[in-house]
């Protein structure tokens, strides 16, 4: 494994191995998607209490689980960076983080039409989670602001890494602040150790647009790198080649 990541490091290995990747995990994203899709706005049962208004999870929970997801990997990028200083976890980081923002955006807009109905209200500025979801959505945006406002692309690197590293506190705040204060979010009904209180036809979509959703991520992560390395070795003769 670790002689894989070794391999990874250069910048040609990298974006030689991200072309092959990216049809792999962008079609079976796409498949896995739609099946998903079909199961949970088809076939799922609807709800004892918030009848067919509950489907929208299947876009705002997984969407809201990789905004999570991203930014962690985003802050193990920018730890990698801080520490061994390589390139391609520089422009890992920094190919994550709009990728981040959309989710992050995308699971408060889908949580709102979710909470207009169920909760009578659009936002709660009380709610610990949606406020800490919205310091999310920060970061990510501060993240890619000081990127572009440091000119030398490897001090603007180690800058947005501390930024990453020190926003990964607020990522346990948002997953344990239905546990720890008042909020109108509903405790955990799939993570929970014993039993997860949600029917199986129910869960099962769920599950399979979260693996969706991942591999998306994972797809357009390694064509957004593959982007960047171009832009950045343009000059480079293996670049050259790979272009005619």
């Amino acid at each position: 494994m670790w002689k894989f990541i070794t391999y990874l490091q250069s910048a040609q290995n990298f974006y030689q191995f991200s072309g092959k990747a990216i049809p792999w995990l962008g079609w079976t994203a796409l498949i896995i998607i739609l099946f998903s899709l079909y199961g949970g706005l088809v076939t799922a049962p609807a709800d004892y209490q918030q009848g067919d208004a509950f489907r929208i999870i299947y876009v705002h929970v997984p969407a809201a689980w990789m905004s999570l997801f991203i930014y962690m990997v985003m802050a193990s990028a920018g730890f990698i960076t801080l520490i061994w200083r390589t390139y391609s976890s520089e422009v890992v980081a920094a190919a994550a983080a709009p990728l981040g923002a959309s989710f992050t955006f995308l699971a408060l807009v889908t949580g709102s039409l979710w909470g207009k109905p169920m909760w009578g209200t659009w936002w709660e500025w009380s709610d610990s989670r949606l406020m800490s979801e919205l310091i999310l959505l920060f970061l990510y945006l501060g993240f890619m602001a000081l990127q572009t406002a440091i000119e030398d692309r490897k001090t603007a690197a180690r800058a947005c890494a501390v930024l990453a590293l020190v926003g990964v506190v607020n990522i346990p705040i948002i997953h344990y602040s239905v546990e720890w204060w008042n909020t109108l979010h509903q405790g955990p009904t799939v993570t929970k150790f014993d039993k997860p209180s949600i029917h199986i036809d129910m869960l099962i979509p769920l599950l399979g647009m979260a693996i969706g959703f991942t591999l998306y991520f994972f797809s357009a992560l390694l064509a957004r790198v593959r982007c960047e390395i171009i832009s950045n070795k343009q000059h480079t003769d293996w670049v050259k080649r790979e272009l005619t």
